[in-house]
């Protein structure tokens, strides 16, 4: 045995340690025979949270990175269930969520032979979709991996990593250096010069009619420092600036009852130029310039309107096609140019026009902004937000209140199968509070395997359904493009109050806005979870059968 090596602790004991530095020891996962040995040795200090579906674990482990402001740790199994839960990963790299992927792979030496379970290019599979991506070369250098990933999930950009360990590595002797890993700490420093900062404000001064653009990482440094929302309002009534939230927003970055509050803008090009035209200088903060969606062929900006982007990000600041882009950190860069810009001296009135009115009621049933309306009606501070229905996307923030920060949370990168896990994760990672999630009927069945968790551990969550029996979102965009009648958009009848209660999950079925809103004001008085069918009208108005 080498001198560096410490015979009394193995490479899963160093890993252990590692994990426990991280504050890692909720772990979520679907196990395999690869995991097996992992597992067997966690420490009564660590807790293993079981999803029926790969998709579910991680959507669960993104709720709790979300709630907690920590790596989440995920344990999968190889080729396999790593794949099952790239579905899930994608909302959660596009949405900068720091999650450690720890996958089991076949013994060491078996891995070339393509044994059953083995995952041949381990590193490879998941990575257009990972800041880092890796299996050890040796057993000895599993501990220190681990810590890698730690770090790269955590620094700027955040977001998710992946490891994979061959099953027979947990078992093999510990480095005696090993113990040094736990000490270990990473701090950037992403500040702007005094120059950067005196030539920004110099151009937000002088600017006629500035707008700010904010974005996730906004209120992402927000849930840690809530200073950063104030700073926001401050900057933008300093400036005398409109605020959009930039397009499809994974979370809300400022508070949508301020009177500078603009909404949120619209996913397609010419949609944001036009919203846009008339601002001379457009501060994009915290976001992407622009993440679209619809395509809306058209020129980027009117001319005369000049971009410029500060991001923690620096792959969303070289790809973007226009604009002046700055790396720097969220919450220094708001509260420097908070300080360093002009007070105008104006504020504006009450929000007035942005004043949003009632959605009409029929006679037919309930619309999905009807369901919205009656989530406001409840809202206050226990209560977080899931929102997966993309019919509804552009109408949440307008007719929902969220003033303050962590209390809004939407895909990253539309991939379905979100809500349910991510509200059920939000649910552990903050048990005090009360996530409500707002799910299309479509989307719910992605992710329905995550009722069974949030039975098991009786959170206090609550699923609504928003039940148009179909895809709503896709049957939208199919008349936008001229191509009615595409098959497969529909869904007919599924009883989710019966999956639900197969799963233990108390559940009820409404029809009208009156039983809705009643089912709602019973499920936040419940203890556990409880799951809302909320039947609404189909695309155009339609009634559901």
């Amino acid at each position: 045995m080498s001198d560096d090596s410490n015979s009394e602790k193995t490479v899963l004991d160093a890993s252990l340690e590692v994990f426990r530095a991280h504050g890692m020891t909720t772990i979520f996962g679907n196990p395999g025979s690869n995991e097996l040995p992992f597992l067997a040795g966690l420490g009564d200090d660590f807790r293993f949270i079981l999803g029926l579906h790969e998709q579910v674990v991680v959507g669960m482990a993104e709720g709790y990175a979300r709630a907690t402001g920590r790596p989440a740790l995920i344990n999968l199994h190889a080729a396999s269930g790593s794949g099952n839960g790239m579905g899930a990963l994608t909302n959660a790299h596009y949405g900068h969520v720091p999650l450690v992927v720890l996958a089991g792979q076949q013994v060491r030496r078996t891995v070339g032979q393509e044994a059953m379970l083995a995952n041949v290019d381990a590193a490879t599979l998941p990575a257009p979709l990972v800041k880092y991506s890796h299996e050890p070369l040796s057993a000895a250098d599993v501990p220190r991996t681990l810590s890698q990933a730690a770090f790269e999930a955590v620094t700027q950009p955040s977001g998710p990593v992946y490891v994979s360990v061959p099953l027979d590595d947990w078992d093999h002797p510990a480095l005696a250096d090993d113990e040094l890993l736990a000490q270990r700490s990473v701090t950037t420093a992403g500040t702007m010069s005094e120059s950067l900062r005196r030539e920004l404000a110099a151009a937000l001064d002088g600017a006629e009619n500035p707008a700010l653009v904010l974005g996730p990482q906004v209120d992402a440094a927000a849930v840690e420092d809530p200073r950063v929302f104030d700073d926001a309002v401050m900057l933008a009534e300093r400036l005398g600036a409109s605020v959009y939230v930039a397009p499809s927003p994974t979370r809300c970055p400022f508070p949508t009852t301020h009177p500078n509050f603009e909404g949120v803008l619209v996913p397609g090009i010419r949609s944001v130029r036009d919203r846009l035209s008339g601002h001379d200088v457009v501060l994009v903060m915290g976001a992407a310039a622009f993440r679209y969606h619809r395509w809306e062929p058209a020129n980027y900006l009117e001319s005369g309107t000049e971009v410029i982007q500060i991001t923690q990000d620096p792959r969303e600041a070289t790809r973007a096609p226009f604009g002046r882009a700055v790396v720097a950190d969220i919450a220094t860069a708001i509260a420097d140019l908070a300080e360093a810009t002009t007070d105008r001296g104006t504020r504006r009135g009450d929000r007035g026009s942005r004043a949003v009115t009632a959605h009409p009621r029929s006679e037919r049933g309930m619309a999905g902004p009807e369901v919205l309306e009656v989530l406001n009606e409840h809202v206050d501070d226990s209560v977080v937000y899931v929102n997966e229905t993309t019919t509804l996307d552009l109408d949440y923030l307008e007719r929902i209140v969220i003033d303050r920060p962590g209390m809004y949370h939407f895909p990253a990168s539309g991939g379905l199968g979100f809500g349910l896990p991510v509200a059920l994760g939000l649910a552990i990672g903050d048990p005090e509070k009360t996530v409500v999630a707002t799910v299309g009927d479509g989307s719910a069945n992605y992710g329905i395997t995550a009722l069974y968790s949030a039975a098991q551990l009786g959170t206090k969550t609550i699923f609504v359904i928003v039940n148009n029996s179909g895809y709503g979102a896709l049957s939208g965009f199919a008349e936008r493009m001229g191509v009615p009648g595409t098959p497969g958009l529909t869904l007919g009848t599924i009883d989710f109050v019966a999956l639900a209660q197969g799963y233990g999950v108390s559940a009820s079925r409404t029809t009208t806005r009156e039983e809705f809103d009643a089912a709602y004001r019973e499920a936040l008085q419940a203890d556990g979870p409880v799951l809302i069918d909320a039947v609404v009208l189909g695309v155009g108005g339609r009634p559901v059968e």
